[in-house]
């Protein structure tokens, strides 16, 4: 069987996180196109040859997925094959490996903790399902190094690796709304974490499910897990400060005002003399600018009108060149905390305005699309006609996949 290009795998990828069937993509194409498309019939048969790689889009057809999607040509239909980089880059370790003397080594135990950062650091900035396909190859060469000979000191090693990559993936999976298979990975994350007596990944996973928590509504839950995590991790480390900020965010949503502050004055103490670490947009390790926007997020969580200030400074610092370049995905998240700050402060017109700029970016993950809702309420209650058009571009780009969200959107 002919290998599927990796092309046809992005396009298949787009248009599956977004809910769509190959008719519905058939409809937004025509949506975007600058002339009349073909049939439906004729369009979902372009579709299907797309994705299964028997036809690679003409140039036509090239630009209309690339408009819809919001994406450049190089992105979506470059030569670069991305199950072949997955490739290269594991056989650069196991190379390496071969050439020395163990089974596992210390360069190859070096050079997977180096790939495990690798990974972390791509997360705010890499769609999540291809993030997880990257992933889940290393967790996979992980388990055939645990298979060979090794020294006590290097299976720790191992172990606390994989515990790494498995928390990692299911953090994807909780982006991707896929909730068994993130429940099975926390699980994973966290046996490892007990053989290799290695607490902060087992604070990060109890943070992990009480974000998870959050996201779904339940958030008397969320507040439990995160004192259960901060009970769990080393004190003042990552997991600890944002199992700190989760239970902030919690009593947030719950309308506990005296309770919120005094997480966000915790974090803020914590916080305060750390330096600026040398990978800030590293997912498992907390930097002082953080803080930030955990605090945006939570005062425009609790009502407050000094939220505006801080999701501001916020959306500059991520779309700014310093700190670790841009970060797209959180900008978009930001922009939502900002929308909702917004509201709060009876500023309805720019909060649509900002909240449509996070929709159209096509950044949003399925575990943000509850906050978007939440904002499109708030704009139609203040009745502006600015409403519809919000709603129905998250209609578009969004609606399918938000089928399966719970319902209720306010605290």
């Amino acid at each position: 069987m002919s290998k599927v290009p990796a092309w046809a795998g992005r396009l298949r990828t787009e248009r599956t996180r977004r809910g769509w069937s190959q008719r519905d993509l058939a409809v937004q194409l025509s949506r975007v196109a600058d002339r009349v498309l073909p049939e439906p019939e004729s369009v979902i048969r372009r579709i299907r040859d797309h994705e299964c790689g028997k036809h690679r889009p003409d140039d036509e057809y090239a630009e209309l997925y690339c408009r819809l999607y919001g994406l450049s040509e190089h992105a979506l239909f470059g030569d670069v094959d991305q199950e072949m980089y997955l490739g290269d880059e594991i056989d650069a370790i196991e190379l390496a490996r071969r050439a020395g003397a163990s089974d596992v080594g210390r360069e190859t135990l070096e050079r997977l903790e180096l790939a495990v950062d690798d990974l972390a650091s791509a997360y705010p900035r890499t769609p999540p399902a291809q993030l997880l396909g990257r992933v889940k190859r290393h967790l996979e060469y992980v388990v055939r190094l645990l298979d060979g000979r090794k020294t006590l000191t290097e299976h720790r090693r191992l172990l606390v690796a994989g515990g790494w990559l498995s928390l990692l993936a299911a953090t994807c999976h909780i982006d991707l709304r896929q909730y068994p298979a993130a429940a099975a990975r926390l699980r994973t994350a966290g046996q490892l974490a007990d053989h290799a007596e290695y607490p902060e990944i087992k604070g990060w996973c109890l943070e992990t499910e009480a974000w998870q928590a959050l996201t779904e509504g339940e958030y008397q839950h969320a507040m439990i897990l995160s004192q259960g995590a901060q009970d769990v991790a080393p004190r003042r480390s990552s997991a600890y400060i944002q199992a700190t900020g989760q239970e902030g965010r919690a009593w947030a949503r719950m309308g506990k005002g005296t309770e919120t502050r005094a997480a966000l004055n915790r974090i803020h103490q914590m916080v305060s003399p750390m330096p600026m670490p040398d990978r800030p947009e590293h997912h498992f390790r907390y930097d002082p600018a953080k803080s930030e926007a955990y605090t945006a997020t939570t005062l425009s969580w609790l009502g407050d009108p000094a939220a505006v200030g801080y999701a501001r400074q916020v959306l500059a610092r991520l779309e700014s060149t310093d700190d670790g370049g841009p970060r797209p995905r959180r900008a978009a998240s930001a922009r939502l905390d900002l929308a909702l700050a917004l509201l709060a402060t009876d500023e309805p017109g720019e909060a649509g305005h900002i909240t449509l700029q996070a929709v159209m970016s096509g950044l949003l993950v399925p575990s943000n699309y509850w906050r978007v809702k939440e904002v499109i309420a708030g704009v139609e209650e203040h009745g502006l006609a600015e409403a519809v058009e919000l709603r129905e571009a998250y209609r578009e780009l969004y609606g399918r996949s938000s089928k399966a969200e719970r319902p209720q959107l306010s605290a």
